[in-house]
């Protein structure tokens, strides 16, 4: 389930990139997330029904809902417009891997907030910025203006993971998520509705990448998500669910005619290495490694 939903989430660039054919970044962004919202509202049900959701009944439970919703949904609405608008300028393949490194920003921006850092977050941080380094910067030692807000916006990705986990220890994580979309959505329609000419011929033509990128990418992708972690450990759920970016990749070479020199390949290499170091503790490698030659 975990590798089914990294597979959407990868192939949900090309969604993207498809979808601003006919739309404009934030008029897709409003769409998609409130696709989104709507998805996950039969998965809240029922698990209200099931008497699954933790604290609904509490006193409290509308205003942490309310501030978790605003802050994790604000964050989204950043990182989300910087990662749609900067596919108007970089590949699907930069922008999948680009957008990954939030895996290894998360652990080192945790460190403001005092969280431990294995020496495994570092290792993998220098791997990952050296492949970062071949995939994005020319020769001329140049960073294209795709990239850049890639880079920007996967910063901000990093943001927003610390944000829902302070909130889902406070709120039902279904319901965070799905108040976080409609933020999101609101913020992104209130943009577009200043900087974008939107037509109703327009959202027909894409409806194909509107509905893959919030019926699938969002309702599907995160029901699997859930339900899987419920039976794998966190460090194997983030190493694979990490391979998003390899299934970015193959989607933007099979649907959008996209390709990669060596170089870039090469740099894609060593972020995915990087990745998966920072998400693999040092000690557990030592441990296989024992276990395997006893």
């Amino acid at each position: 389930m975990l590798l089914l939903a990294a597979a959407i989430w990868g192939f949900g660039f090309v969604a993207q990139r498809l979808g601003m054919e006919s739309l404009e970044p934030f008029a897709f962004n409003g769409l998609r997330f409130v696709i989104g919202a709507l998805s996950l509202l039969p998965l809240i049900w029922y698990l209200q029904r099931r008497g699954r959701l933790k604290g609904v009944k509490d006193s409290g439970f509308l205003p942490r809902a309310l501030l978790g919703s605003s802050v994790c949904g604000g964050i989204l609405f950043i990182a989300a417009s910087f990662q749609q608008v900067g596919l108007l300028y970089t590949t699907a393949a930069n922008a999948g891997f680009i957008t990954g490194l939030y895996i290894v920003l998360v652990p080192v921006l945790g460190l403001l907030l005092k969280h431990s850092t294995g020496s495994n977050t570092w290792i993998g941080c220098a791997v990952a910025a050296v492949g970062l380094y071949f995939l994005s910067v020319g020769e001329n030692f140049s960073v294209t203006y795709g990239d850049g807000l890639q880079l920007i916006g996967a910063l901000f990705w990093a943001m927003h993971i610390l944000a829902v986990d302070h909130f889902t220890s406070r709120v039902a994580p279904v319901v965070l998520a799905c108040g976080q979309f409609l933020v999101c959505a609101l913020a992104s329609f209130l943009v577009s509705l200043v900087l974008e000419t939107t037509t109703m011929a327009g959202v027909q033509q894409a409806w194909a990448a509107l509905a893959y990128a919030g019926l699938v990418s969002v309702g599907v992708a995160y029901t699997l998500q859930v339900l899987a972690q419920k039976h794998a450990h966190p460090a194997h759920a983030a190493i694979i669910l990490s391979l998003e970016t390899v299934f970015a990749a193959i989607g933007g070479i099979l649907f959008l005619g996209e390709s990669l020199s060596g170089r870039a390949l090469f740099g894609c290499a060593l972020m995915l290495l990087g990745m998966l170091i920072s998400q693999l503790p040092l000690r557990y490698l030592v441990k296989s490694r024992h276990e395997k030659a006893a």
